[in-house]
């Protein structure tokens, strides 16, 4: 599961302010959203065991709700099918994207929703990768998602049309930078763990 080929050609498909320390219980300030409707979620990310810092990101409810409640119930533990706390990015191609969520297998071959565990169609495309920082989900095809996400790194508009923006990174860009950096093996796979070592939310509507 994957999000097409990078500028540079290389293939995504399957198989394949934050603080600078962090604990289980950590909290921050939320940073507002661009829309007040909007909830904002967090992750806690560790680099080869090394606490990173957090990301903050806004999730498009206002424009494609299903998808953004898919991810935000992920983060907070509310699907019975799982969660992204102690899951893996297993994918990092610098100018391009960083792929998580698969916290079924960890290799990007898994998937499941919280519809029941099945994927899910496309919401809709209203969005585009128009910047770094963007949340979109991995697929393998039309009307394919499931848990597997992206965080472009890069204007992305070849995948326009066929990947959902539903999100935007809204604090930690230095985390996605040193996530980037992490030298990765042939298969793009980071030579470090970077996991996620909490999540949840931190403000906004809770369904």
């Amino acid at each position: 599961m994957g999000c097409g080929m990078s500028k540079g050609g290389e293939s995504a498909d399957q198989a394949g302010g934050a603080a600078s320390q962090f604990d289980a219980g950590a909290t921050s300030n939320a940073v507002a959203p661009n829309n007040p409707g909007n909830p904002v979620v967090f992750f806690d990310v560790a680099i080869g065991g090394k606490p990173a810092g957090r990301i903050q990101f806004e999730l498009y409810k206002h424009v494609v709700p299903k998808t953004a409640e898919n991810f935000r119930q992920f983060c907070v533990g509310g699907s019975p099918y799982g969660g992204y706390k102690g899951s893996a990015f297993h994918r990092i191609i610098p100018n391009f994207m960083c792929q998580g969520g698969d916290f079924i297998s960890g290799d990007g071959t898994g998937s499941a929703s919280i519809f029941g565990g099945e994927a899910f169609d496309d919401e809709n495309f209203n969005l585009r990768h128009t910047k770094p920082g963007l949340l979109s989900m991995a697929n393998s095809g039309k009307n394919t998602n499931g848990c597997q996400f992206f965080i472009t790194t890069a204007i992305t508009s070849h995948l326009d049309g066929k990947h959902v923006v539903f999100g935007e990174v809204i604090d930690g860009m230095n985390v996605i930078q040193q996530m980037e950096a992490t030298k990765t093996d042939a298969g793009d796979r980071p030579m470090k763990p970077v996991v996620i070592k909490n999540c949840g939310q931190l403000s906004g509507p809770t369904s």
